[in-house]
This record gives structure tokens, C-alpha cells and sequence, in this order.
């Protein structure tokens, strides 16, 4: 899927369903089908295989069942890496890249793989989180760094990514995972196709949003608090860092965990865990570097939050103001804001319109193509640029979608407008899809154009005051619950004179 020319599109990040893939998981719907194959060895080759594949793995200290060698592990990172880029963007800040990567290298090398090539990204991303992928690439959002406080909280949780490559959580996962695809038996084990990669390749960020069981979380804290102590920290800074995120977990209530904590689900007692292992270091390795100061003030400026710049809504309307356009969704639907798409499913989720770049030049080109593909029937014109469509299953000539689509140039680009939904659901939401699509027009008010994010500010205390008394003095776009989550502290606990504490400023969105 082709990204906005350089203009990114935003996007927020919700569940399975409702992620990258949510256009094509809707339910009742299948627009085109998916080839499944299966291989079986036999029992003799994959005992051998086996045996061969359990290794010793010097992080860990342990034997864990791998399927792919060193170059392998790296290779799968370097080609998922562009589309991690492509899908969440790099937070446009040189600084904040190059001190990502200096830091990061700077821990990684105290590992026990320090010869990787590793990459440490921050990626533009607003959601509480931070991740791994094979062969030393490393994530950390925008959103995460906003709640840390110290130089040492940031170099916890790079630490605990870097062990989960280190202690090769991924590989051990994926190779579980082919060993597991058909039960009892092991599907393409040792084929080709497997040893080549090409499999695992195909699920692309899939990769990056292993879930990771309770022991790898826990084998991943025990490791990044070592790299941590290693590096010169103070270790007690890393179950601030816990306690942060849970708080964040709290807070958001019905609307879910962050996404740190479906990625990496709570092993239990972490606080607790980390303590104990804390109190089992020797007494000079329980003091180190905390770093406050200087990242606090490296703090002042990040955006916070969704960034309007890359697309935000007012009511059911969309406004993207890079690419000065809008299109009204239907009520109730909820709307879903990515950096390559943007879309509304609706309330029941077996119905979608979304709005994304055709990679053709022209949309009697983009036209054309759709309609030459298999088991695509086209329907009449639905007035302006829209087409009604079929979808039919090649292998039984069952339809299995009704849908509308668009082409239109704005801006010397080529738009795909696109609502589907299963036939039987067709009558019901037509209508409301056709309304959609019909709604895209450009925007010329400067109001809607000339909107900025929210970013932290960091403010040196004149005088000793509680957070709440300092939310009343300075003025912020954020409750003081939200404040005292970004400040590790409680709404009434006293800062004294000369504390750094953040606040969050602008962000305001235009009034209709």
C-alpha cells in the first residue's frame, strides 16, 4: 500500500481488528482468497531436525529450539525494517535519532551480541510502546518517550528490547510457531521455502507484534536490567519505568491497555520481581547514572498525542491538511486514521470505507486495473467517480463482497475511494458508503490548514508548589491526572524549587 507521496496520513493504533490489516478482516467479507499449502516431512527428518536445532544461547545461559542461523535472523530484520519505516515513519527529529541510536549502541555493546549491526529507530508514533525485531532493530515511539523522566527509565526499556534479541525471543517464537502450524504434524520444516526465509518473510509486521509469553518478559527484564547496570545506570530507575506504564494502563480505563502492554504482557509482579533482583546486586552496582536533568530538557518541543498535521477529524468529517482534503464518514462508524490509509468501519465491523493512494498515474489507469483483476465483476456508474463492484470467489463463483470504488486526481494525485461490505449487508449500508465516498473535496480555509500538534514544555519551578497548583499557574492542554502520569508523581505531592516538570501546550483543533 503506497504512502501519501511523503505526506504521511496518521493513524492510531487499536486492536487486531481494527490495525493495519482491518479492511481486509471484516467479518463476512472476502474479497480476494489466500493460497494455503502444506508440506509433511517425515517423523525421522524432523527428530534430526530437531535435535540440530536446539541451541545454547549465551544470553540466556539455556537451550532453546531455533530453525534459522545468525544471517538468517538478520536478514529477516533488514527486509522488514523498510516496511516498519513505511507504515509508522520516523519521527522527523535528527537530534532525537541520532541520540536514540548513539544511546542504544552504547547499551547493545555490553550485550552478548554485540557485534550486530544495531539499529535503534523513533519511529513518529503517539501510542505507549516500544519494540524488537530480529537481528537487532529496535523501536521506540514518540509516545513512549514522553513518560520517561531520567536518560536512565529510556535505557531501561532499550535494555529489555535489546534482550529480547539477544535471547532470540522472536526466532524461538517463530520456529514454535512453524513446528506448531498443523498440530501434530510440521509443515514445510525442512523445505526450501523455509530454509530461504520466504514463509516467514510474507507476515511482514506480523514479526514485529509477536506476542510474547511471561517467561520472555521476565527473561527480557532480568537481561535489560543487566545491560543496564552494565551501562553505568541507576538501576532503581527501571521499576519507575514499570510502575509508569501500568499508571498509563489505569488511566486509559475501557479503552484498553497501551499497546506496550498487548505486545508485552505483564509477567506478574514485575515491580517486585526487579526489586528483588536489585537487592541482590552487589551494593556499588546499586547506584549509577539517572540522567534527569539533561533528558528533561531534551523533552521541551516532542510532539504529544496525535500529530493534526497528518490528518485529524472534527465531528465525523476528516481533514488532512498536508494534502488540503476532507470527506465526511457515516455516523457511528469509527473512524481509523493510518499513516497509509484512512478509513470508517462500521458499528458492527462487517462493513468499510477506506480512502488510500492508487500507484497508478491517472484514475482511467487505476480504473482499468481494478477491474482486469480476477474475480473482480464491474457493476454501473454510481454518478461523479464511483463504480459499483462485485467481488466473486474464483474457485467456487461465490460473491463474496458488494462494494463501490473511486478514482479521482487531487492535487496531481491519484485517489482510491473504496466501501465494501458482505452482499447480505448491502442493502443495509450502500446508501451510507455511497454518501461517503461522494463527500471528498478539497480544502481551501486556513483554519483547517494551519493546525499544529501538542508538545511538551518543560518548566523549571520558581518557587515549591503541588502539580496541581502548578496546572493552575501554567497553563496546559491536558488534565492534571495526565500531568502527574508524565511527571511520575501524584496530583498533590510538592515539586520542590527548581524541579523540571512537564506540561503540555497548543494542539488546539479549529471549531466548525
Amino acid at each position: 500500500m503506497k504512502r501519501f507521496n511523503g505526506d504521511p496520513v496518521g493513524y492510531n493504533r487499536v486492536e487486531t481488528i481494527d490495525g493495519f490489516d482491518f479492511f481486509f478482516q471484516l467479518r463476512g467479507v472476502r474479497i480476494m482468497t489466500i493460497e494455503q499449502r502444506s508440506r509433511w516431512t517425515r517423523w525421522a527428518g524432523i527428530s534430526l531436525l530437531l535435535i540440530a536445532a536446539c541451541t545454547m544461547n549465551p544470553a540466556t545461559g539455556q537451550r532453546q529450539l531455533t530453525l534459522m542461523s545468525e544471517a538468517q535472523e538478520i536478514q529477516m530484520g533488514q527486509q522488514t525494517h523498510p516496511e516498519v519505516l513505511a507504515t509508522f515513519g520516523a519521527y522527523d527529529d535528527p537530534e532525537w535519532q541520532s541520540y536514540i541510536q548513539e544511546l542504544g549502541s552504547k547499551i547493545a555493546a555490553t550485550s552478548e551480541r554485540p557485534e550486530l549491526d544495531w539499529t535503534f529507530t523513533v519511529l513518529d508514533d503517539p501510542v505507549v510502546n516500544a519494540m524488537a525485531l530480529p537481528g537487532g532493530f529496535i523501536y521506540v515511539n514518540r509516545g513512549i518517550l514522553a513518560n520517561f523522566n531520567s536518560e536512565a527509565e529510556l535505557a531501561s526499556v532499550l535494555g529489555h528490547e535489546i534482550g529480547h534479541v539477544t535471547a532470540r525471543h522472536s526466532v524461538e517464537a517463530m520456529s514454535r510457531a512453524q513446528l506448531a502450524q498443523l498440530g501434530l504434524g510440521v509443515a514445510a520444516v525442512a523445505s526450501e521455502e523455509f530454509r530461504q526465509y520466504a514463509g516467514l518473510a510474507s507476515q511482514g509486521l506480523g514479526i514485529l507484534f509477536l506476542k510474547f509469553g511471561r517467561d520472555d518478559e521476565n527473561q527480557s527484564d532480568a537481561l535489560g536490567l543487566r545491560y543496564l547496570v552494565r551501562s553505568g545506570y541507576d538501576p532503581y530507575q527501571m521499576p519507575k519505568v514499570f510502575q509508569t506504564l501500568d499508571r498509563v494502563s489505569q488511566s486509559q480505563g475501557m479503552r484498553g491497555n497501551p499497546e506496550w502492554m498487548s505486545t508485552h504482557p505483564d509477567p506478574g509482579n514485575r515491580v517486585q520481581n526487579i526489586d528483588a533482583r536489585i537487592g541482590q546486586l552487589p551494593l556499588e552496582q546499586r547506584q549509577g547514572t539517572v540522567g534527569r536533568e539533561s533528558y528533561m530538557k531534551r523533552l521541551s518541543g516532542l510532539i504529544y498525542g496525535n500529530d493534526p498535521r497528518q490528518g485529524y477529524t472534527i465531528g465525523q468529517t476528516y481533514y488532512h491538511p498536508k494534502l488540503a482534503f476532507k470527506i465526511d464518514f457515516p455516523d457511528q462508524w469509527r473512524i481509523i486514521n493510518q499513516r497509509q490509509a484512512v478509513g470508517a468501519l462500521s458499528p458492527n465491523r462487517d462493513a468499510a470505507v477506506v480512502l488510500t493512494l492508487s500507484e497508478k498515474d491517472s484514475p482511467r489507469a487505476a480504473f482499468d486495473a481494478f477491474f482486469q483483476q480476477q474475480g473482480i465483476e464491474r457493476g454501473t456508474n454510481q454518478g461523479r467517480y464511483l463504480y459499483s463492484f462485485r467481488a466473486v470467489d474464483p474457485q467456487t463463483g461465490a460473491y463474496t463482497a458488494d462494494g463501490l470504488i473511486g478514482f479521482l486526481d487531487h492535487g496531481g494525485r491519484v485517489y482510491q475511494l473504496m466501501g465494501y461490505t458482505a452482499p447480505a449487508t448491502w442493502r443495509g449500508y450502500g446508501g451510507a458508503m455511497q454518501s461517503s465516498l461522494a463527500s471528498f473535496q478539497r480544502v481551501t480555509e486556513r483554519r483547517y490548514l494551519e493546525v499544529e500538534p501538542k508538545r511538551l514544555d518543560v518548566v523549571s519551578l520558581p518557587t515549591g508548589m503541588t502539580l496541581t497548583e502548578f496546572a493552575r499557574r501554567y497553563t496546559a492542554t491536558a488534565e492534571v491526572s495526565e500531568l502527574a502520569i508524565l511527571n511520575g508523581v501524584n496530583p498533590d505531592t510538592t515539586l520542590e524549587k527548581g524541579a523540571l516538570v512537564k506540561r503540555i501546550v497548543g494542539g488546539e483543533l479549529p471549531k466548525r
